[in-house]
């Protein structure tokens, strides 16, 4: 089973060529500088945590996990928006982190 939501599995469906475009916009993003995975992606959970994106939150996760992230590494990098966003957006983050945590 897929982890990725029907929504952007129908998109890829939709619109090929889009969705490899945005593909290798991120890759390229990736390229660009001299971060490791680990980092990459709990700067990506960060982002994605400010920005309220519970999907997002969702997948950054997965990623951070996937490239060898602690739960712990990802606990705390949600942890340190808590003074800058706020109690409430920061437990949401938590609650969509722990979504995926408790699958595995």
């Amino acid at each position: 089973m897929s982890d990725l939501p029907k929504r952007f599995e129908k998109f890829q469906k939709d619109f090929p060529d889009v969705a490899k475009a945005y593909e290798q916009l991120g890759k390229a993003v990736h390229k660009a500088g001299p971060l490791n995975d680990k980092t990459r992606a709990l700067i990506k959970l960060a982002i994605s945590t400010g920005a309220r994106l519970e999907g997002a939150v969702h997948s950054h996760t997965r990623k951070a996990l996937e490239v060898g992230c602690s739960k712990e590494e990802i606990m705390q990098t949600v942890m340190l928006a808590l003074p800058t966003i706020g109690l409430p957006s920061t437990m949401a983050a938590m609650s969509w982190v722990e979504d995926v945590l408790e699958k595995k």
